[in-house]
């Protein structure tokens, strides 16, 4: 079930996926005429249809920032190492590659968060809408009359964090897979659920 848009200072917020923690929230069509601006729309907002809207959304996992947090974890551990020793030449190395893998671990930070931030799923009443990319973008759209059926693919480490690959195969149009989202579960059953 989705709530109606709830409105704060005269503006609506958001309408919000119910279900559980595994909700996400949907954010309401802005007014042209009250000065707000985006500095990036979100593509959804860009192609509805008169007469669709919006059920669900859900994004990328934050599992993409593992590789991220497993750095600043191993930096962090270097340079309490660093103050732990006595020779100058150990401290001095402990403190070069303290740095070193601060240096990856703000890579994969910057890669984990550009991957979310580019990465868009909508169920709306009408259709599915995957996009991915920012320069090159790919997207896939599949009609909801279309879809025969949602498969999802969880991990033990994926059900323990909820997050998991959906396939959707559709009647004459192919096989789409979408990787690593969050609530894998509540986008099949917000897709299935008519």
């Amino acid at each position: 079930m989705v709530a109606r848009a709830r409105r704060c200072c005269g503006h609506p917020t958001a309408r919000i996926q119910r279900g559980g923690a595994d909700g996400k929230r949907v954010p309401a069509p802005a007014n042209p005429g009250n000065g707000l601006s985006e500095v990036m729309a979100r593509y959804i907002d860009e192609i509805l249809q008169p007469g669709e809207r919006v059920l669900y959304s859900t994004n990328a996992h934050w599992i993409f920032y593992f590789p991220a947090i497993l750095a600043w974890l191993a930096a962090l551990g270097l340079l309490l190492l660093s103050g732990q020793t006595t020779a100058n030449g150990l401290v001095m190395l402990c403190l070069v590659a303290a740095a070193l893998v601060a240096l990856a671990a703000l890579y994969w930070t910057v890669k984990g968060w550009f991957h979310r931030f580019t990465t868009e799923t909508d169920v709306t009443n009408l259709r599915v809408v995957h996009k991915t990319g920012f320069i090159k973008r790919r997207t896939f759209e599949m009609a909801l009359d279309k879809v025969e059926s949602v498969d999802v693919d969880q991990t033990i480490l994926g059900r323990i964090l909820n997050y998991g690959d959906v396939t959707i195969r559709g009647v004459g149009e192919g096989i789409e897979t979408i990787k690593t989202i969050a609530s894998p579960l509540a986008f099949r059953s917000s897709i299935t659920t008519r």
